[in-house]
């Protein structure tokens, strides 16, 4: 179909076809289906469905949109595919209509059915693949190659590792029709939560939400030492949260953000880090937690409020750390507030989007105390900011039919990379399952933490990692929860804890390199260095490699435990981080030498290990508070001195 509204480039090929109008069609078709099922309007009329009918349509909406769209060569957007990608996007269309018709006969008869069922795996599963090189690049390919091979070939592996070997013929069925598999939990929160949330995310922003979390941040911190960069940190953590990918929330509020504090006086790659850090902070805030904490609560059987109430002691320590360095960087550095006539009034700042924070109390109502499931607690919040925004101004704009339409075309195009990564994570599981090395990496973690339980955190931190670079926040999620998760509860690790723990170092590969996503798209933005950024977020966001340790040592970090324990171990746990932070900063009230840093930071460290983490705990949380007690004194006196003499 050709977009009459749109000419086609200078260098497309003869008899080329512009698809821009149905790439955007498709966007709203994958949205519309997402909702609708979200809604549950095929019961209201009397159609019942298989979940898995809805979400074979949005993958075949997904590869089409991915093969018009992404050149097969660097996986760039394009409008002019050529012949074979419109042939692979009319087989992506057709096997996914193909299986929303016969699913329900397929997944009855699997076995009566061998040549139909192999036929459709046989085109499903390679145009997955090829979907994915092109959305998240070779790694993942690699990856998913690496587990079809065991899958097929497991047996020749030696020792603990070795698998149960599947013929090509069974395998391939299997993972394209299973439930298991392809069709399992992974691709229906992609397809049904994760889309929802992006469109509530994607109607904030057309709305001016987005906008309007900016302004309200430099209104409560932009009169503050270092306030651009504090504004940052309020900004991306409230929109990070439902954005579920750091690195769209860096692109969304570091525009903004990072020109801000460059022009503050931060040095470009300070700006590009803390904006990084703040957005990767945002997928662990409650409580949307970037869509992964509905998923936590689905893979451990609790409420998802348990899920919450766990997340919000770590997320607090880690942004008191941004929070710190940076007003301790802005006093070292002697970095002003924000120019005043770049500062709304708070009060106009309310007075602008005071209607802004109503879906997300109808969200969180929705979740706590109705008890709908995600999806639809995001379609109520969704349709909330369609209606509040097209009665209520917003600077003098309403939201209107046009811009609707535009965010519901913005969210089926942002999805197509959560879907087939949602796909990927199917796949990856039905080969676990089917070969057993789930099992055997289990076994082996095992004893690995049996004799040395430090080497165990470690290896596992270091695996979530490496499994989590260039993933968006629920996919990585469910990757390390599905990988290591399990051998850290068989070594007794509460599971909850232990499930935020591979959750949070999956994060870090957003700010660790080599890839460092969030922190080389800051970079881009900020026109610094990206190595050099990704070592200033990962200095930034020292706690977040810390703390995991901690909770898993001490569940009172995620409030398990007496009243008493939690909150003393909360409050020195702060304490720690900040005192810790100003002796590596070599910054207090003032400057500090190097005895008195490294003083603070011993106090700090002793006050942020729990006292329940180790053998006389207690001991060490009173010598650091006794420590704390005369360091802080010491720059304080010393301050006052300094002021009664004129020094500034």
């Amino acid at each position: 179909m050709v977009n009459p509204g749109r000419s086609l480039p200078p260098s497309a090929p003869k008899g080329a076809v512009d698809v821009t109008f149905l790439v955007s069609a498709l966007g709203i078709a994958l949205t519309v289906v997402a909702a609708m099922y979200a809604a549950e309007l095929h019961l209201k009329v009397g159609l019942y469905l298989f979940a898995e009918q809805a979400l074979a349509l949005i993958l075949g909406f997904c590869l089409a949109v991915i093969f018009l769209s992404r050149s097969a060569r660097h996986g760039s957007p394009r409008e002019t595919p050529p012949v074979y990608d419109l042939v692979l996007a009319g087989l992506g269309l057709t096997v996914g209509g193909y299986l929303a018709i016969r699913y329900p006969i397929l997944a009855e008869q699997f076995f009566y059915r061998p040549v139909e069922t192999f036929a459709v795996g046989i085109v499903l599963v390679p145009l997955i693949f090829e979907a994915l090189r092109r959305t998240a690049g070779w790694t993942l390919v690699v990856l998913l190659a690496v587990f079809m091979l065991y899958a097929l070939y497991g047996d020749i592996v030696p020792g603990t590792l070795q698998g149960r070997p599947m013929a090509f013929g069974k395998l391939i069925p299997y993972l394209a029709i299973d439930k298991v598999a392809l069709f399992g939990l992974p691709l229906y929160i992609c397809c049904i939560v994760v889309v929802l949330f992006i469109l509530m995310g994607q109607l904030l922003y057309i709305s001016g939400g987005s906008a309007w979390f900016t302004d309200l941040a430099a209104a409560l911190m932009g009169r503050t030492r270092g306030g651009a960069a504090k504004i940052a940190v309020v900004a991306s953590a409230l929109f990070g949260s439902i954005s579920g990918n750091a690195v769209s929330n860096v692109v969304s509020t570091g525009m903004v953000t990072i020109p801000l504090m460059k022009q503050a006086g931060f040095e470009p790659k300070k700006a590009a880090a803390f904006e990084a850090v703040a957005s990767t902070g945002g997928q662990i805030t409650p409580p949307v937690m970037g869509a992964a904490g509905f998923l936590m609560a689905e893979f451990l059987l609790i409420p998802y409020s348990e899920v919450v109430l766990a997340a919000i002691v770590p997320a607090l320590l880690y942004f008191i750390a941004v929070f710190v360095q940076a007003d301790l960087e802005a006093a070292r550095k002697h970095i002003a507030p924000v120019p005043e006539d770049q500062i709304p009034t708070l009060r106009q700042a309310l007075k602008d989007g005071w209607h802004f924070p109503i879906p997300f109390v109808l969200l969180v109502m929705a979740l706590f105390y109705w008890n709908r499931t995600p999806e639809e607690a995001a379609l109520w919040a969704a349709g909330a900011i369609v209606v509040l925004c097209a009665t209520v101004p917003y600077k003098g704009n309403r939201m209107g039919m046009t811009d609707v339409i535009q965010a519901v075309k913005r969210t089926g195009v942002a999805s197509i990379n959560i879907v087939i990564i949602g796909a990927m994570a199917g796949l990856i599981i039905g080969m676990i399952d089917v070969s057993g090395i789930g099992f055997g990496l289990t076994f082996m973690l095992v004893q690995i933490g049996e004799g040395h339980f430090a080497a165990l955190l470690g290896l596992t931190a270091l695996i979530c990692i490496i499994v989590g670079m260039g993933m968006p926040t629920a996919a990585l999620y469910i990757l390390v929860a599905t990988l290591v998760a399990p051998p850290m509860i068989k070594v007794g690790v509460d599971p909850l804890a232990a499930h935020l723990f591979v959750f949070y170092f999956g994060l870090l590969s957003h700010l660790t390199p080599p890839v460092a996503l969030a922190a080389y798209a800051a970079a881009n933005l900020a026109g610094s260095r990206p190595l050099e950024t990704a070592i200033a977020g990962m200095i930034i966001a020292w706690p977040a490699f810390l703390v995991p340790f901690l909770f898993v040592l001490s569940p009172e970090l995620i409030l398990k435990g007496s009243a008493f324990d939690v909150v003393v171990t909360v409050i020195t746990a702060a304490l720690g981080i900040w005192f810790t932070t100003a002796g590596s900063l070599g910054y207090f009230v003032r400057p500090l030498g190097v005895v008195s840093g490294a003083g603070l930071m011993v106090a700090g460290v002793a006050l942020l290990i729990p006292p329940t983490a180790v053998p006389g705990g207690w001991y060490l949380q009173i010598g650091g508070a006794v420590l704390a007690g005369i360091m802080v004194g010491r720059q304080v006196f010393a301050r006052r001195r300094e002021r009664t003499n004129g020094v500034a």
